[in-house]
């Protein structure tokens, strides 16, 4: 579903396609709000959920209803044989979005930017704002990632591009990113058809691969007032402990019956 009205929109301005892979867990439904609160603050953005199962839930299509986002709903289980690969977590469901930008979208007529949001980072809004005009890949730093308070890339100070990285974990990768640090222009994706995350490749990856197709080093545009500022981080939601609920069900009961949490 795609809603066509939202909260804020300025015809004028480029739409940002937040693309968000989700899975069913306990802390989906609180992970899936949080960002939702965060992305009804942004003017002229379009969210594409993509669950990671055979058919999408209740439980995000009645939160995606709930939002004041012009939004797309789409499902694409990973492959069995790719499911215990943690490598490739998120490879489907970000491929399955990029084909509804490709189906839907036009290079020569509709003006944004692409974005990889997982469900449990955390935001700020001035993000979001740096990466709409994006020529063809911007890039800025994520704090709480690899290791490092943040990983940033690394600027020539007298023409501000960019020359390196500061990267712990294996800072030989052509890219080493994390998937919150940079964003694509619509068109300038569009224009590489072929284009997409792949699954038969290692760990850490995904990012480097991906952008190897769309631009170089040299290329790419620095954001966040030369990446000096950190505007996005890799936070992950510690996972509950159900242990007393687990006793529960032995039992046949459940403290959520009848809720959904």
């Amino acid at each position: 579903m795609c809603r066509k009205t939202c909260r804020h929109w300025d015809p004028t301005l480029p739409v940002i396609y937040v693309i968000t892979p989700t899975y069913a867990r306990p802390v989906q439904k609180a992970e899936l709000t949080r960002l939702s609160h965060t992305l009804m603050l942004v003017t002229n953005l379009h969210w594409i959920v993509v669950e990671d199962a055979v058919r999408k839930s209740s439980l995000v299509e009645s939160l995606l209803m709930r939002t004041a986002l012009n939004y797309t709903h789409l499902n694409a289980p990973t492959p069995d044989i790719h499911k215990r690969k943690a490598s490739v977590r998120g490879v489907e469901q970000r491929n399955t979005a990029i084909k509804w930008l490709r189906n839907n979208k036009n290079s020569e007529v509709d003006n944004g930017v692409v974005y990889f949001a997982d469900d449990d980072n955390s935001y700020t809004l001035e993000v979001f704002e740096e990466m709409r005009k994006t020529i063809e890949v911007s890039v800025w730093p994520v704090g709480l990632v690899g290791g490092l308070m943040v990983e940033k890339p690394l600027l020539n100070t007298t023409t501000g591009r960019v020359i390196g990285w500061n990267s712990a974990w294996r800072p030989d990768r052509p890219f080493p990113i994390d998937m919150a640090g940079f964003a694509v222009n619509l068109g300038h994706l569009l224009r590489h058809p072929k284009v997409e995350f792949l699954f038969n490749i290692s760990g850490g990856f995904q990012e480097s691969v991906f952008l190897q197709q769309l631009t170089t080093t040299e290329r790419l545009e620095p954001k966040a007032d030369n990446c000096t500022k950190v505007l996005v981080w890799h936070t992950r939601t510690e996972s509950p402990k159900l242990t007393e609920e687990n006793k529960l069900r032995k039992l046949g009961k459940q403290s959520d019956k009848g809720m959904e949490i």
